[in-house]
């Protein structure tokens, strides 16, 4: 009788320890190895696109593979590392009447909602701040692939894209009708920790 309780228990106790959802892992994105990047691309006068990416950035995320709608995103950007491969118009980027990188140093993105939609894809929702203004915007996201490192430990990469229109953030500066707005393409690898 006693071993029939106590095998009960057993299975009972494991039973309800499987039925707990899992947790979500968290990740540090893997800025110091440059396995991640943040980048950028915007019309010009409607001929060409011209592309950049800001440099410095960090953050971390939250993520479940069984559970994705409970992963969460944070990430801060130092405006100032923008960099389109030209000095001089990276130093106009940085005026007051584009980025202000003097006045605002910093950008900052905080999901407040992650839908999965279907296979390793979802709609990363959340609060952008740029140049002083927080906007809410979505992104469009996916799974690249998660696993075991060569070096012990274990990884998630995803991408993402969005598009924002500059005057929604205080960016008053006209640079003709065909860039009115700017997509952006983030490509984000983080190490568990």
């Amino acid at each position: 009788m006693k071993l029939r309780l106590a095998a009960l228990a057993v299975s009972t106790s494991v039973a309800l320890l499987t039925a707990l959802p899992a947790t979500a892992a968290d990740y540090v994105i893997d800025t110091k190895n440059a396995h991640a990047s943040i980048s950028f691309r915007i019309k010009h006068l409607g001929f060409s696109w011209l592309t950049g990416r800001f440099d410095r950035f960090s953050g971390t995320f939250s993520f479940d593979e069984k559970n994705p709608d409970a992963s969460k995103v944070k990430v801060e950007i130092d405006t100032a590392s923008v960099d389109t491969n030209h000095a001089e118009r990276d130093k106009h980027l940085r005026a007051a009447d584009l980025l202000d990188t003097d006045g605002f140093p910093s950008a900052t993105f905080e999901s407040t909602s992650v839908k999965a939609e279907g296979s390793d894809k979802a709609k990363i929702t959340g609060k952008l701040t740029l140049h002083g203004v927080t906007k809410e915007i979505t992104i469009d996201a996916a799974r690249i692939g998660g696993g075991k490192d060569p070096w012990g430990g274990y990884r998630d990469g995803f991408t993402g894209t969005t598009e924002l229109t500059l005057a929604d953030f205080g960016i008053k500066r006209d640079l003709g009708p065909a860039a009115k707005t700017v997509e952006l393409e983030l490509n984000i690898e983080g190490i568990r920790q």
